[in-house]
C-alpha cells in the first residue's frame, strides 16, 4: 500500500505501515493470522491485537505511570464497554458535572471522555504527559491482565471488570468489525469470524482467557477487581450502580438517594437516551470509527436470532470446558 493511500484510510484502518520500527521488528516475529477489520492480527503475550493496538500496548506498558488512586474500566470488546463507561463517567464526576442539560455526556461520546489507555492515549507511540490530571483519574484499557504496566501491577489501583455473555459478544463484535470494513473489503461472513473466535483469533482474545484472568484476580484480590456481568447490569442496574459507588469508595448519600441521583444516572447513561443523541448519531471519534457503529442494540440474549443451534452448542461447549472449575458460568 502506497504512502499517498493509507494517509487517505481513517487512522483505526492504517496498521503496519504507520508502525515504529521496534514495534515492526517484534511483530515480524509473532504469530499472524488474518484480522476481522484490516491487515492482520498478532499474538503477543498470549493474546491477539492488530498492529495498531500492539504498539499502544508496548508503549503504555514502557512509559504509563499509575497512581494508587487510579480507576481502570476493563473489558473485552463489546461487553457494553460504551454503556459502562457513560455510567463511570458520570458517577465518578457526579459533583463536578450535575446532571443538566450542560453534561459532557450529551455532547461527548462516551469513548471521548473515558480514554482507551492502548487505543487513544498511547496509540501511534503517543507518550501522553497524564501528571496533570487529578485524582482519581479514570481510565478504560481492553489490555489482558498480564499484559498491563509494571506500574498498574505495583499500584493500589482499582479495577472495574465487565464481561458478557460469549454467544452475544460473538454476534455483536462480528455486526461491529462489518461496519468498519470499508465498501470495497465485503463483509466477513458469519461462519469464518466464528471459526476464527472458536480458536481465539479475535481482538485482545482468546475471550476466554481474558475473562479468566481478571475473574481469578477478582476472587483472590476482590478489593481490586469488582468482577462484573452485562446481564446483571441489565437486569439490576439500581443495585449495580451501587456496588459499584461503594467499591469504589464514592457511595450515594441518603440525599442523593432520596432525589433519585441513582435512577438519574441510570436515564442519562441508557442506551436509548444515548444512542439518540446527534453526537452519537453523526459524529466520529478522532480516530474515524462512527460514533454510530457503537450503538446497535445491546439486548441480552440477541445471538437467538443469528446463530444456529450448531453453532450455538460449540460455543457452549467450548465455555463449558474453559472455565470448568473457576466458579464462573453463563
Amino acid at each position: 500500500m502506497s504512502s499517498t493511500t493509507t494517509s487517505l484510510l481513517p487512522r483505526y484502518l492504517q496498521q503496519e505501515e504507520i508502525l515504529a520500527q521496534k514495534c515492526k521488528t517484534l511483530i515480524s516475529s509473532l504469530p499472524k493470522e488474518n484480522g476481522w477489520v484490516a491487515s492482520n492480527l498478532y499474538k503477543y503475550q498470549g493474546f491477539w491485537n492488530t498492529p495498531r493496538q500492539l504498539q499502544g500496548i508496548m508503549t503504555c506498558q514502557e512509559h504509563f505511570e499509575a497512581r494508587d488512586s487510579d480507576v481502570f474500566l476493563v473489558t473485552t470488546p463489546k461487553s457494553g464497554t460504551t454503556w459502562l463507561k457513560a455510567i463511570m463517567f458520570t458517577l465518578m464526576n457526579r459533583m463536578q458535572y450535575p446532571i443538566t442539560q450542560e453534561h459532557p455526556l450529551l455532547s461527548k461520546n462516551p469513548h471521548d471522555l473515558v480514554p482507551f489507555l492502548e487505543i487513544k492515549l498511547y496509540v501511534d507511540n503517543q507518550i501522553p504527559d497524564l501528571s496533570s490530571l487529578n485524582s482519581p483519574r479514570l481510565f478504560a484499557t481492553h489490555i489482558p491482565f498480564f499484559s498491563l504496566p509494571k506500574s498498574v501491577h505495583d499500584s493500589s489501583c482499582k479495577f472495574v471488570y465487565l464481561c458478557r455473555n460469549p454467544k452475544d459478544i460473538f454476534v455483536s463484535l462480528w455486526h461491529f468489525t462489518n461496519k468498519l470494513r470499508l465498501q470495497e473489503m465485503g463483509t466477513n461472513s458469519l461462519e469464518e469470524t466464528f471459526d476464527m473466535f472458536c480458536r481465539g483469533v479475535t481482538i485482545y482474545g482468546p475471550y476466554w482467557d481474558h475473562v479468566l484472568d481478571y475473574w481469578k484476580e477478582s476472587m483472590e484480590n476482590p478489593h481490586k477487581v469488582l468482577f462484573l456481568k452485562y446481564e446483571d447490569m441489565k437486569e439490576c442496574p439500581i443495585d449495580n450502580l451501587r456496588s459499584i459507588a461503594e467499591f469504589l469508595g464514592c457511595p450515594f448519600s441518603n440525599e442523593e438517594e432520596e432525589s433519585g441521583m441513582v435512577e438519574q444516572i441510570l436515564k442519562l447513561c441508557s442506551f436509548d437516551t444515548l444512542s439518540n443523541l446527534e453526537i452519537n448519531r453523526a459524529g466520529k471519534l478522532s480516530s474515524g470509527e462512527e460514533n454510530k457503529a457503537f450503538f446497535r442494540r445491546g439486548e441480552v440474549g440477541d445471538w437467538k436470532n443469528h446463530l444456529p443451534t450448531e453453532m450455538v452448542e460449540k460455543l457452549d461447549h467450548i465455555t463449558e470446558q474453559k472455565f470448568s472449575g473457576s466458579g464462573l458460568e453463563f
